[in-house]
């Protein structure tokens, strides 16, 4: 008689379905990860982390989403990439395999909750289970091409570019964005100043409306165009 595999525990099946890479992983290592993790909520606006501390563990993000900036002396900050749901952060894995510090900062821009491997922990799977080494330097692999994407968007694209492409991101489809001249400046990496000035000159071409908190997308054909260049 074949013996029935026994169901995984309420958060390693979370952690299943929210990870596809590691929902192939055996259910020990699911299990382990589960039961060694800290599981955490916390609100929008928390620090997850701050440049030159210690890495407190590798966040695996379960639902919400999470900002990881560059934080430059004159104030301005740059956004690396955010961190959501069913994915990692390569920064803390990084600092957590070379045995350094943050070289970035990180907050929570919506309610996140979240597993958070310990440092000890972290480095044994990566040593020593196959599975969860192949997701942490997959998900390397795909951060590390997100950097290079935006590496090449601030050497060779205009601001316009940029922001066009940001908007019809942020769209989803849809035909408003629902943000601040602010957040979206700080996406860029530029001042809301700026930005401002180039959404009123999009808004006079006709490209879109501009409201309260809300930028309207009138023409998301011809701003695709234009982030295309």
């Amino acid at each position: 008689m074949e013996l029935q595999e026994r169901p995984l525990s309420p958060l390693a099946a979370r952690l299943a379905a929210a990870f596809p890479a590691l929902g192939k992983a055996p259910a020990a290592t699911l299990e382990r990860i589960a039961a060694k993790s800290l599981h955490r909520r916390v609100p929008a606006g928390t620090v997850m982390f701050n440049e030159r501390t210690p890495c407190g563990g590798f966040p695996l993000v379960l639902g919400g989403a999470v900002r990881v900036v560059q934080r430059y002396p004159n104030g301005r900050e740059l956004q690396l990439y955010r961190v959501k749901p069913g994915e990692s952060c390569l920064v803390s894995g990084s600092c957590l395999l070379g045995h350094t510090a943050y070289p970035a900062s990180a907050f929570a821009e919506s309610e996140v909750e979240l597993l958070v491997v310990p440092p000890v922990e972290f480095r044994e799977l990566v040593a020593g289970d196959e599975a969860f080494r192949t997701f942490v330097f997959s998900e390397y692999g795909e951060r590390m091409a997100t950097l290079m994407q935006l590496v090449e968007a601030i050497a060779y694209q205009k601001l316009d570019q940029r922001l066009a492409a940001l908007l019809v991101e942020k769209s989803g489809g849809r035909s408003a964005v629902q943000a601040t001249h602010q957040a979206l400046a700080d996406d860029l990496g530029s001042v809301r100043e700026i930005v401002t000035r180039l959404l009123r000159s999009f808004e006079d071409r006709g490209l879109v409306e501009l409201g309260r908190e809300r930028v309207t997308l009138r023409d998301p054909a011809a701003l695709a165009a234009l982030a295309r260049g």
